[in-house]
């Protein structure tokens, strides 16, 4: 009996030669960013029933939130700056794309 790897039972994968997408993260913290925020504005209708019922850590979470967010906000914004100004042929890591 051979063993061809031909006649194995084991799943073939084809792999694509597609480029990476341009992924800063800026645009996604950006919306989390105002979704905070957004958060904070709905819930001030009801601060008399948070305060209450002893919940004001919901709208203090939401301004920790807002505020966290635009510091990685700024972060990635420099980061994508950053990108923007290296060689296209440079990578990102100087042990290749994965980092490894």
């Amino acid at each position: 009996m051979s063993e061809d790897p031909e006649d194995t039972d084991r799943p073939r994968y084809l792999v694509a030669d597609v480029p990476p997408l341009d992924v800063t993260g800026t645009r996604t913290v950006t919306i989390g960013v105002v979704l905070w925020a957004l958060a904070f504005i709905a819930l001030l209708p009801f601060y008399e029933t948070l305060r209450d019922d002893g919940d004001t850590w919901w709208l203090w979470t939401c301004v920790a939130g807002f505020g966290l967010g635009l510091l990685g906000r700024e972060y990635c914004r420099r980061r994508e700056q950053r990108l923007h100004r290296r060689p296209r042929d440079q990578e990102s890591s100087p042990l290749g794309a994965a980092g490894l």
